[in-house]
């Protein structure tokens, strides 16, 4: 039993026990945590629960890996568009997890801390998708980490996406309201559908440019729900183009074809006070090189 102090109120249930459990595989936390065995104040939790001060966390028995199943973590660096003594903000490629868990050996935040060793603290502020390109936070202070957290709880600051969608885009800009709620499938994969009874999301989609049967859209969050772009765009009929879970098949694998083989959705732009001084940054991540020349095919076509 561990009770939780100060300093990790606030953060996820996942990521402590990462550092309490260090050489458990990230799996067997999982898992751990889905079976019911670790618990906070004798109740079942979900893995990104935030903790609190005064929190009771029972960590049960955990295998450490064998020696020969041992794997070093590649260290990897990521293009830097800011940083500082309390925040880092990376150009996340795609194709690569934020994290390691759920089949994923290492995301983002372990190659980085690999790559960093003398960094005190490396902890993900928020979450890209395994297939969104584009700007993601890391705080490098606890302080920085919560303060963060609560700005994006308190819809401080923006978000903005490019997507390429199937469907030729109506209206200039348009709000779409539509609640959203997670659900699992019966192979345990997580998805999100709109649901009355979900939590309240808000997406604000502006048109870019036109390519006949595809459009180029600027997608802005004022809520932060999982897949919530990917679901909104899907659900008014205009999946993301390469969505491998709400998007339209034979359109994804035309465009693997073509040698576009990732979904087409970066997180190009992101105002936001710093966390510490409160000083307001604008930070841009340019659209991929594969993103620049499929549509360049498509202006072509």
């Amino acid at each position: 039993m561990i009770e939780i102090g100060d300093e990790h109120s606030g953060q996820r249930l996942d990521n402590f026990l990462f550092r309490v459990c260090k050489g458990v595989p990230k799996s067997h936390i999982y898992k751990a945590i889905r079976d019911g065995q670790v618990r906070v104040n004798k109740g079942r939790i979900a893995v990104d629960h935030r903790l609190e001060a005064g929190d009771l966390v029972r960590v049960p028995p955990l295998r450490l890996p064998r020696p020969d199943e041992a794997r070093a973590v590649p260290p990897s660096e990521f293009p830097v568009v800011f940083e500082d003594d309390a925040l880092l903000v990376v150009d996340k490629p795609a194709g690569i997890a934020v994290h390691g868990g759920s089949g994923v050996a290492f995301g983002v935040i372990e190659r980085l801390r690999a790559a960093r060793p003398q960094a005190p603290m490396l902890e993900l502020a928020h979450r890209l998708d395994r297939e969104t390109s584009g700007l993601l936070m890391v705080a490098k202070k606890r302080n920085a980490l919560l303060s963060l957290h609560r700005m994006m709880r308190e819809g401080q600051g923006g978000k903005r996406y490019y997507a390429l969608v199937y469907g030729d885009w109506v209206n200039d800009r348009q709000h779409i309201k539509l609640p959203l709620t997670k659900w699992t499938t019966a192979s345990g994969e997580r998805r999100v559908r709109v649901d009355r009874d979900g939590q309240a999301a808000h997406t604000i989609v502006t048109l870019k440019q036109r390519y006949g049967k595809f459009s180029l859209v600027e997608a802005e969050l004022r809520t932060g729900r999982t897949h919530q772009i990917r679901v909104h765009l899907a659900s008014v009929g205009f999946p993301i183009v390469g969505d491998d879970k709400y998007g339209d098949d034979a359109i994804r694998l035309s465009f693997a074809r073509k040698g576009f083989a990732r979904m087409f959705l970066h997180a190009h732009h992101l105002d936001i006070p710093h966390p510490l001084t409160g000083e307001p940054l604008s930070l841009e991540a340019p659209l991929p090189p594969a993103c620049l020349d499929i549509l360049k095919s498509l202006e072509s076509d």
